[in-house]
């Protein structure tokens, strides 16, 4: 009884993997899952879709591999993070739907709050900085916009929690209320340093602790699915945030270690082992996984819009068919003739910070056409990944080589343009769903199934390297225009 059974809760899907203990893919099932606008900025989704998906997928995916849940060791979550779920303890519905993480409806009251000294507060606890991002100022507007919510907070007839914590909530009819320190961290409510709950910052966003979940290390035991969903009961061993268990999927256990993913934003981490460093250039201290009470820390920046740039080509303004087009156009340029997309369809993330920015296209001529603009949201996403390596290499020693994985690199032309952009090498891996594999991995560990995690780094192979090919001096040519274009968008220092 080897194989694992992974749930990746994503921000667009939800699917269901079932592993075998080398990490190989023996079945899946996959649903898209639908989000709202209901205004500009504000995102949200249906937790129970969420949930009556996640059911269908762990079912669909058991037959897709032709197993039983006798057949399997242990099952994983990791889920999207930040997004926020506010329900009733007694008849488990939801008080409103799930704020995502990519919504910006509290920007006004973080604006209000945000000083030099408030966010080297927040960030010296949580190690995050105030920003709509995280869960805290969501649960705070659900609490003032949900009529009777936060005295019924209060009370403790509500309960909270990101979407790990609700999967398990429903798994187990309402008898375990947990999460992960993983999630937790994401909160800007957990102190990334004590590894609990901070009540200095529990009043600073006027959140009830009642409604807090237990934290449990990253590989335990959080529950065990009730016997109606599977046919008989399956015990939930490994919980961890999407980014946090890719790092376990790309085996990033060591110091100075770094993997990026790119799905619908990019979100890049940077192993920095035992010790908390609090970043001087604007990233995120945060919990790479905490095992045996023992906590790893990594510097952490995310990217909001990677992936979702090409469902933007795609989607709304009908330049392209399929995401897989943008490789041929991209290769029928010899270069991207000045032309600049900056995605910052919901504000800039990492290290920049700046909600209020929006996109624009710049170097537009007459004779730019679909391929240049297709090829200007490919390079995109490698300009924000340099960003994000040059701020790290401030904070600590910058790395050698990056780890990639997600949707997105697949596309050899993306990765290649990547590892010139960077001028290091970028080591894609055989199996490139690593968010879920990370889940898999520490159901395994909790399972037995893998004693340590050395047993889980001998099972990482390489793909494929892409070693830089472009001169360092073009690279910086096409980085300075990137850096040129960013600026015309910033409206924050």
């Amino acid at each position: 009884m080897s194989a694992i059974l992974s749930i990746d809760q994503g921000t667009t899907s939800t699917r269901a993997i079932v592993f075998d203990r080398e990490g190989r893919k023996l079945g899946s099932a996959q649903r898209e899952l639908e989000q709202s606008y209901p205004h500009s900025g504000w995102v949200e989704h249906d937790p129970e879709q969420i949930w009556a998906d996640t059911v269908e997928c762990l079912r669909g995916a058991l037959k897709d591999a032709d197993l039983s849940v006798g057949d399997i060791a242990a099952c994983g979550i990791t889920n999207q993070r930040e997004t926020t779920v506010v329900w009733d303890r007694k008849t488990g519905k939801p008080i409103y739907p799930a704020i995502v993480w990519q919504d910006r409806r509290t920007f006004e009251w973080c604006k209000q709050r945000k000083s030099d000294e408030r966010d080297a507060w927040i960030a010296d606890r949580s190690g995050l900085l105030l920003d709509p991002y995280f869960s805290a100022t969501k649960v705070g507007w659900i609490l003032d916009n949900v009529d009777g919510a936060r005295e019924r907070a209060e009370r403790g007839e509500l309960a909270f929690g990101t979407i790990d914590c609700w999967l398990i909530w429903n798994m187990t009819g309402g008898e375990r209320h947990v999460t992960d320190a993983t999630n937790a961290c994401r909160t800007m409510l957990f102190n990334v340093r004590t590894q609990d709950w901070d009540e200095d910052l529990l009043e600073f966003f006027g959140v009830p602790r009642a409604l807090l979940p237990e934290v449990l290390d990253s590989a335990a035991e959080f529950c065990r699915m009730d016997a109606d969903i599977l046919g008989e009961p399956l015990v939930v061993g490994g919980v961890a945030g999407d980014q946090q268990a890719a790092t376990i999927g790309q085996a990033c256990f060591e110091p100075g270690m770094i993997k990026s993913t790119y799905g619908t934003g990019c979100f890049m981490v940077l192993n920095l082992g035992k010790e908390f460093v609090r970043s001087e250039h604007r990233l995120l201290t945060t919990t790479a996984y905490r095992l045996n009470g023992e906590v790893t820390y990594a510097l952490e920046g995310s990217i909001f819009i990677a992936g979702a740039a090409v469902q933007w080509l795609r989607d709304a303004v009908k330049l392209i068919e399929h995401a897989a087009d943008t490789e041929d156009l991209a290769k029928s340029l010899p270069d991207n003739r000045g032309v600049y997309l900056v995605p910052a369809f919901t504000g800039l993330g990492a290290p920049y910070w700046d909600p209020e920015a929006r996109g624009a296209i710049f170097g537009l001529t007459r004779d730019t056409g679909f391929a240049h603009i297709a090829r200007a949201a490919l390079e995109s996403v490698c300009y924000q990944t340099r960003d994000l390596i040059e701020a790290m290499g401030k904070d600590a020693k910058p790395p050698h080589e990056l780890r990639v994985d997600g949707g997105m690199v697949v596309n050899d032309w993306l990765t290649q343009f990547l590892a010139d952009t960077l001028k290091i090498p970028v080591e894609r891996p055989q199996v490139v769903e690593t968010t879920a594999l990370g889940a898999a991995y520490l159901a395994g560990l909790h399972a037995g199934v893998y004693e340590s995690l050395d047993d889980i780094a001998q099972l990482w192979k390489l793909e494929r390297r892409f070693e830089p090919v472009q001169s360092p001096e073009q690279s910086d040519t096409n980085y300075a225009g990137w850096l040129n274009a960013v600026k015309r968008v910033r409206t924050a220092d």
